[in-house]
This record gives structure tokens, C-alpha cells and sequence, in this order.
């Protein structure tokens, strides 16, 4: 499944467009202008099961480090400090990894 079938394609550019520099990536502002906070919790699963790029029912750290090439494939890689500023702000268990409820409570907070 496409991104561009769930979010706005002029949506997606614009926000891949405003965190091309590296270390700029802000998870809140990037979801907001992708218009996904205003989603149905069924798209924002849709959204998930797109970046889960091993099916595993979680995004993993190195997932996470490919997440905007999850929103067109000309996105860049984040770096280290994104991936994992990302990645303590959604992981609540501890568990080193994101699932679901915590990604659709990230968005939606």
C-alpha cells in the first residue's frame, strides 16, 4: 500500500520538504503537516503497517531510521540522535521497539 493512498501526496511533500535537513526531524510537527493527526485511528494503523517494513508488528530502531523513505522514496535516512529521540518519544514499555497503540498514540498526541 502506497503512502499516497492514505495521505495527501502534496501533504507528504511539503512535509518531507520541511524536514530535509538532517537533525531538523520533529515527529509532532511532521505528523501534523502530513495531516495525520486528523486521521481515523484505522488510517493511522494503515500508516503503521506501511513503515513495519518486516511485517514483525513493530518498528524497530532500523525501521525507524527509514521512516521517511515509508512516505515517498526519496526521503532521507534520519540520523542517529532523530532515530532515537523518535524512538524514546514513542516507546513507552521500554521495549526498544514501537507498536501499534504507541504509534497511534504518538500521532495523536
Amino acid at each position: 500500500m502506497a503512502m499516497s493512498s492514505i495521505l495527501n501526496a502534496d501533504d507528504i511533500k511539503k512535509a518531507l520538504d520541511a524536514f530535509a535537513v538532517a537533525d531538523s526531524f520533529d515527529h509532532k510537527k511532521f505528523f501534523e503537516m502530513l495531516g495525520l493527526r486528523a486521521k481515523s485511528a484505522d488510517d493511522v494503523k494503515k500508516v503503521f503497517t506501511v513503515l513495519d517494513a518486516d511485517n514483525s508488528g513493530y518498528i524497530e530502531e532500523e525501521e525507524l531510521k527509514f521512516v521517511l523513505k515509508g512516505f515517498a522514496k526519496d526521503g532521507r535516512d534520519l540520523t542517529d540522535k532523530e532515530t532515537k529521540a523518535f524512538l524514546r518519544a514513542a516507546d513507552k514499555d521500554g521495549d526498544g521497539k514501537i507498536g501499534v497503540d504507541e504509534f497511534t498514540a504518538l500521532v495523536k498526541e
